[in-house]
């Protein structure tokens, strides 16, 4: 990636040396990597972009706030939006770091090489159970993946709990599907996962910005249904279904055991994305995030330590 850097001085900021280095870079033209500001009592800090995943957000910012004490030179910015979000900003060279709960396309990966002539490197930070969510009311306990591709699915015919033998209490018997926005790494490998390569989500879901959202709104409507990472649960307000992929199958629960023996059948990976090798700041940042202090802190949030690291 070609590093976008400028200096700009004005006024008394400038007689007074203060300097000021605005962009995003991985390393370009220093060996840190990150945008580098005048910090309190003249020293230089970096600032570091990381953008994507809503499903990682509330751990990336755990991992920021943590590492700002490990090294008060460096503040990393959080931000959401979504994997392909992350991406996209990633491509065009506006975040040095993309959350992504989702791997790469390759079409994405030959976009970022064509843009800034480097191919993106792939870490795996931790794992998550995709867990599906119910009202903490609904007496079901277990679902297949068969049933929620005809739950979510283009094709699929239910549209009602009692077409699945369950009565809601209190409630009426639609279905109320929460599903997450286009641009979500969660959403995209929901698809792939439920609804399989050549499937596509039936229109009438409430699509949200947000993890955190589709929780809540689960939370507060007895009938819904939703999916969602397992670190979001909330049980005073929702529960976790048991999983299995046909009816006969045995289910799991989406919980760590399950999600690195790969019983549970929604696991995925957890990816940050940089664009080339990580150098400088950034490697440091990201090699912190991998140790035991950092994978300390995907565990704290619910997620799966990487079991390599």
């Amino acid at each position: 990636m070609t590093r976008m850097s400028f200096i700009k001085a004005n006024g008394l900021a400038a007689l007074a040396g203060g300097i000021l280095l605005v962009g995003c870079g991985r390393g370009g033209d220093t060996s840190s990597g990150g945008d580098a500001t005048q910090g309190q009592g003249g020293g230089a800090k970096t600032i570091l972009q990381n953008q994507g995943s809503d499903t990682m957000v509330n751990l990336a910012q755990a991992w920021a706030e943590k590492y700002n004490e490990v090294d008060p030179s460096v503040s990393i910015e959080v931000s959401g939006g979504g994997s392909g979000t992350g991406i996209a900003s990633l491509i065009n060279g506006t975040t040095d770091i993309a959350n992504c709960s989702r791997a790469m396309k390759d079409i994405e990966k030959d976009k970022a090489k064509n843009n800034g002539g480097k191919i993106p490197k792939e870490l795996i930070m931790g794992f998550d159970a995709l867990a599906v969510y119910v009202h903490k009311d609904n007496p079901m306990n277990e679902i297949t993946l068969e049933q929620l591709a005809q739950i979510y699915g283009k094709e699929g015919k239910v549209t009602k709990w009692s077409e699945l033998g369950v009565t809601v209490p209190g409630g009426s018997d639609e279905i109320i599907r929460i599903s997450r926005q286009s641009n979500s790494g969660t959403y995209a490998y929901f698809r792939e996962t439920v609804l399989g390569d050549e499937g596509d989500f039936k229109l009438g879901s409430r699509d949200l910005h947000g993890s955190k959202d589709v929780v809540e709104t689960v939370g507060s409507t007895v009938t819904a249904i939703g999916y969602s990472g397992m670190g979001y649960h909330e049980p005073d307000k929702v529960k976790m279904l048991k999983v299995a992929i046909k009816a006969g199958d045995k289910s799991y629960e989406p919980n760590v055991q399950n999600t690195l023996d790969k019983t549970y059948p929604i696991a995925r990976p957890l990816f940050m994305y940089t664009l080339g090798e990580p150098e400088g700041k950034v490697k440091e940042y990201l090699d912190w995030c991998l140790g035991p202090e950092g994978q300390k802190l995907v565990v704290d949030n619910g997620y799966v330590a990487n079991p390599t690291k």
